[in-house]
């Protein structure tokens, strides 16, 4: 029996996968993920089955991810080659932070987590920070059980994310750990088969 080589999708496929509107005219017809169209339709499109795009899906629970950017709290490049140049020149931690305005402790972080202060080099430090951020983290209600709980029992009596959402809000107002956004809630549903809501639901 002949196994297809697993399949690599690229960016451009991706975005196609999500959303066929941004092919040009030459590339395959059809409609895409955010516009109803089956994964299993959307497969035959790359001459693959629905199982080839699942995992695609399933990884942000069908909801299309936002264009990747970094966050205006993470230590830039620019900032990082001034850290760099700084431990060069033999500078201390708490000299360089002061030049970047950023606590000495954030600065000290980044030294230790990119080699100490003998090896730390700004492109590799940006480098391996951008592909930490790719790393999966769990969602909010697999870690809170207390919260997951309250969800099942509401979807149970048939109350939409929405609701449930809303309901936190006024229930916990002052409870980070007790609110999550209907979307969060939309996802556990989507990927309900990792375990993170009861299967029933």
């Amino acid at each position: 029996m002949a196994y297809r080589r697993r399949i690599y999708f690229t960016e451009k496929q991706k975005a196609d996968i999500w959303d066929p509107s941004q092919r040009c005219k030459h590339r395959l017809p059809g409609s895409g993920w955010e516009r109803g169209e089956s994964m299993r339709s959307i497969g035959q499109l790359f001459d693959r089955g629905s199982s080839s795009i699942y995992p695609l899906l399933s990884k942000t629970g069908g909801i299309r991810p936002p264009d990747r950017k970094r966050s205006r709290l993470t230590l830039t490049h620019f900032e990082r080659e001034v850290i760099s140049r700084g431990i060069a020149a033999l500078r201390s931690i708490r000299s360089i932070a002061r030049e970047l305005c950023r606590s000495a402790s954030t600065v000290s972080r980044e030294v230790k987590r990119n080699g100490g202060y003998d090896q730390y080099r700004a492109v590799d430090a940006d480098t391996q920070a951008w592909k930490r951020s790719l790393r999966p983290k769990l969602c909010k209600l697999a870690m809170h059980k207390h919260l997951q709980g309250i969800i099942a029992n509401k979807l149970v009596i048939h109350w939409s994310p929405e609701q449930i959402a809303g309901w936190l809000k006024r229930q916990y107002p002052d409870e980070e750990h007790n609110n999550v956004s209907h979307e969060t809630i939309y996802k556990s549903l989507f990927v309900q088969a990792r375990g993170v809501l009861k299967e029933e639901l």
